[in-house]
């Protein structure tokens, strides 16, 4: 396969692969997987994929299917609009590996490029919302609306069950809050907020918040003050969906009494991609602040007083309090946030300001026109018109797509026309001829108790890189301040930090995919369909499963996806008592999340003592829970990075009771090619696709979870688990390539040289620290736990002191204390070669080293190189030395390259600090001079 792509995905060259093969104590691969996969779950045909193919017939393949997907002008709106992608962020952000292959920003110190960006965006979403606390983004706007639901359900525990939903809201919007409203017990109803809920007594009693959608969703601007005021009186909380570039010149939501505001923040430089990603964003008031969902950006400061950054108050909240946790989310949608905070400080307040203006002052234009021949159903409008056309709205879209246009159907007799950045008065003079409309004055607009008073973008951040020289070397140095997969390994476990190859990654921004609307007409999307189509089929002959819907935008949404699947089978059945899920103590803390949100009650099912589910307890739990038992969610194999052998034993348990077998996917890269899960006994999985298959993290998102079925769970995937109806179909493309440039026999060679890597790190480390679980012959599956609790306890260094180091040597740390307390996971895939591997193992055996030094009573923890880990160069540099070890062992450990050091912008960050003082905006200059 020499010269084949397979050869540049997989780091180890074959000389290099025996010498791992050595050192692990095997003389070939097939023997070394024979030795590790239970033969119970092999599956030993070979994928039935098509051949791989070359880098340049990929693309090529690749170019025909975006061709074949209609550049049409779309003036649909409903929540998505065309947009301008500056090209400094498109080529340095977008494209740009330092951003689009860095993980999420738990370590905090190797991550202040990326939080800052983040900071950047919380600060334009509080300062355009008039709110208080902002997250660091959502997946979609729908989602989002259906956490504010969840949110203001908690936050008003008394106000009812009911959810009163404006029908102004976006359709889709409407779909999602309602597929995750019912397994909650929350009666959503949707009709005319102002008739049904205005007065001081309204009839409907029992409702515990409103949504609202600002501007409507059919353009219209409505004043909402004595609404909101009525409602608070009356004990009803209000969350308003809203427009970011209209809040630009829009009275902000925060400023009439809003509790919660979410919307998208796609249109601020976003390309469309067919639906996503997109960041969503979500705001609120201070005192709701600790129940935010997702991640929160917060200012903090580092162990020498400087300002810092981290993830602040709920990080991964799904692991620390799981059933309990009040959001599933685990990725954000980090990666598009930055693009649209970069574009507000690229743009800035003024830039904002003309581009908003420009839209809807050619939306004036038009609507003087239009209002000649037609009835526009509101005169206060932002950029988006109704028109009604009794008994020709269907003539009138078949004219406009015959002038390359898309126009929405809001119903049989209205059509909506939604300008944006990218319209012309070009554009308004087609749509003029489309409607056979005459010249006049602009008409309508933005009525004065509605414009905004208040200004945008106070920081300076907003109004100082608005040069493309200035803005290049901003993003330069942001990108500079972090550590991403572009510069070293990133050894997570379970998070398979893998290769995005370039190639995989070009075609994302070409227009045929990056510029469609995901409600266009089902016949100018070929090319997607042939994608969809041809991803869903490889998707099921890798899993052995029947069925596959790419909509879930993330994991945890496939989770979601999969467990409301499980519901509605039972439910088709009779089954309505059937709402115990058993989960693992050792399992992923979003699969208890997940349950609880699809209306289930969690059994916890024990592990032992090598990390395997404890079939006594799970046989026990599931016959004493047999009449109600829904589901055994399970990850294999397991999150302790061990092949459990009796997995075939745990399904039929599970079956004999009348239950699902739901397996989490997260460590799918331990069985493509080797084994099929819906072979060997599960129904449902959802499938990390920014994992196993290559889609980057992006910095914390964008994530793909498509979920996997059986035949018999087929009918019922939910179809709103996401906004759009393929999801994030923008990025798919990329997994698409994947297969495509791997084939079957290369899909399985990445598996095999996973599990060898891993085994390799594991025998390289073991005499240094202790491999916590391992199978058969001390066998490991593509990741490995280090047990660091022996040493701690004798030296007081900590899982956290080792990662902490890690940074002086360029490395991102392991998955600190998951799924075990006080350990390190480290999973290297098949992307390094030897010497990052050798590199890491290195720097890892150093690390032991000082810490050796202690167990010699040579010096203490607190004053060691550990406890004060990372080093900054102004740590190394500045002033007197009065530590007790050399500067150059602080700057220059073992095998670390002066002329190629990693410098951490900031030392060790004191995270309660920030959470006691929790700041998540921008902080004005003179925070940082205090």
């Amino acid at each position: 396969m020499t010269g084949q792509f397979v050869d540049r995905h997989l780091g180890p060259s074959p000389d290099e692969l025996d010498t791992m093969l050595a050192a692990v104590g095997y003389q070939t691969l097939d023997a070394l997987i024979d030795a590790t996969v239970p033969e119970a779950i092999r599956d030993r045909a070979p994928l039935a994929l098509p051949a791989a193919r070359t880098e340049a017939e990929t693309l090529a393949h690749l170019a025909d299917l975006a061709d074949r997907n209609e550049a049409f002008v779309s003036l649909i709106g409903q929540g998505y609009s065309g947009t301008i992608t500056p090209p400094v962020i498109l080529r340095n952000v977008l494209e740009n590996p330092a951003w689009y292959t860095a993980y999420t920003p738990y370590q905090p110190e190797i991550s202040q490029g990326r939080l800052e960006a983040i900071l950047n965006f919380q600060t334009m979403v509080l300062d355009l919302t008039g709110m208080a606390i902002a997250n660091a983004s959502m997946l979609d706007e729908g989602t989002a609306a259906a956490e504010a639901m969840t949110l203001l359900r908690r936050a008003n525990p008394k106000g009812g069950d009911v959810f009163f939903v404006d029908a102004e809201c976006h359709p889709q919007t409407i779909e999602v809050v309602r597929t995750r409203a019912e397994p909650l017990g929350i009666e959503v109803r949707v009709g005319g907020a102002e008739a049904e809920m205005g007065g001081a007594n309204p009839e409907s009693g029992g409702v515990f918040g409103v949504l609202l959608q600002y501007p409507g969703t059919t353009g219209v601007i409505r004043d909402h003050r004595e609404l909101v005021t009525n409602l608070h009186t009356q004990g009803t909380l209000v969350a308003v969906a809203a427009d970011l570039l209209a809040l630009v010149l829009l009275s902000p939501p925060g400023e009439w009494g809003a509790d919660v505001v979410v919307g998208s923040a796609q249109r601020f430089g976003v390309p469309m991609g067919y639906g996503g990603p997109h960041a969503a964003f979500f705001a609120t008031r201070d005192e709701f602040k600790r129940n935010v969902p997702g991640r929160l950006v917060g200012v903090s400061v580092d162990d020498a007083g400087r300002p810092a950054l981290r993830l602040a108050l709920q990080t991964r909240e799904q692991h620390i309090r799981r059933e309990k946790a009040t959001s599933n989310i685990c990725t954000a949608q980090v990666l598009l946030a930055n693009i649209a905070g970069m574009y507000a400080v690229y743009h800035g307040p003024d830039g904002l300001r003309e581009i908003a203006e420009r839209v809807h002052s050619l939306t004036r234009e038009l609507a003087g026109q239009l209002a000649t021949r037609y009835e526009l159903l509101h005169d206060a409008f932002f950029d988006t018109l109704a028109v009604r056309a009794p008994g020709r709205a269907s003539d009138l879209l078949a004219l406009a797509r015959a002038a390359g246009v898309n126009l929405r159907p809001i119903d049989d007799d209205t059509v909506g026309i939604a300008l944006d950045e990218t319209s012309t008065l070009e554009t308004v003079l087609r749509l003029a001829t489309v409607f056979d409309a005459d010249r006049a004055a602009p008409a309508g607009g933005i009525p004065e108790w509605a414009q905004r008073q208040s200004d945008i973008l106070t920081h300076p951040v907003f109004r100082t890189y608005h040069s493309e020289t200035q803005m290049l070397r901003y993003l330069r140095r942001l990108a500079d301040r972090d550590l991403a997969l572009d510069r070293t390994m990133i050894p997570l476990g379970s998070c398979t930090m893998k290769l995005n190859a370039t190639t995989e990654m070009i075609p994302i921004t070409w227009p045929g995919f990056a510029n469609v609307h995901p409600f266009a007409p089902a016949d100018q999307v070929e090319g997607y369909t042939e994608l969809f189509a041809g991803l869903e089929r490889a998707l099921c002959e890798i899993t052995g499963y029947d069925a596959v819907s790419l909509q879930p935008n993330a994991g945890s949404q496939g989770e979601l996806a999969g467990l409301l699947a499980i519901r509605g089978y039972h439910h088709s059945r009779g089954d309505l008592a059937r709402t115990v899920c058993l989960i693992p103590e050792s399992a992923h803390g979003t699969n208890a999340a997940s349950a609880v949100m699809a209306g289930m009650r969690v059994v916890v099912v024990k592990c032992d003592d090598d990390g395997n589910v404890d079939f006594d307890d799970l046989r026990a739990k599931a016959n004493e829970h047999a009449a109600e038992l829904a589901a055994l969610m399970v990850t294999y194999p397991s999150t302790h990075g061990v092949y459990e052998a009796n997995i075939r034993d745990v399904c039929a348990v599970v079956h004999e009771c009348g239950g699902q077998v739901y397996l989490d996917g997260a460590n799918l890269n331990a069985l493509v090619g080797l084994a099929k899960p819906g072979k060997f006994g599960a129904d449902v999985s959802h499938l990390n696709l920014h994992k196993t298959f290559c889609i980057p993290h992006g910095g914390g998102g964008p994530g793909v979870g498509p979920c996997a079925v059986r035949a018999h769970l087929a009918e019922f995937l939910p179809q709103h688990v996401s906004a759009a109806p393929y999801g994030s179909a923008g990025i798919l493309p990329i997994s698409y390539a994947y297969v495509a440039l791997m084939g079957g026999d290369g899909l399985a060679r990445a598996t095999e040289v996973a599990i060898l890597a891993a085994n390799y790190v594991a025998a390289r480390l073991r005499d240094h620290y202790p491999v916590l679980y391992t199978g058969p012959g001390g066998l490991v599956a593509h990741e490995c736990i280090l047990d660091l609790r022996p040493i701690t306890a004798a030296t007081g260094v900590s899982a956290d002191d080792v990662a902490k180091r890690l940074v002086d040597y360029g490395f991102h740390a392991p998955t600190m204390s998951f799924p075990v307390a006080g350990t390190l996971m480290v999973e290297p895939t098949e992307s390094e070669d030897l010497g990052e591997l050798d590199r890491f193992c290195d720097a890892m055996i150093a690390i032991r080293d000082e810490i050796r030094a202690i167990e010699r009573n040579e010096l203490d923890v607190a004053d060691s190189a550990l406890r004060h880990a990372p080093h900054t160069a102004a740590d190394v540099v500045t002033g007197a030395w009065d530590r007790v070890y050399p500067r150059e062992q602080a700057a220059f450990p073992p095998g670390v390259d002066p002329a190629d050091k990693y410098w951490p912008p900031v030392s060790r960050i004191d995270g309660a600090y920030g959470d006691r003082n929790l700041v998540c905006a921008c902080p004005p200059l003179t925070a940082y001079e205090d």
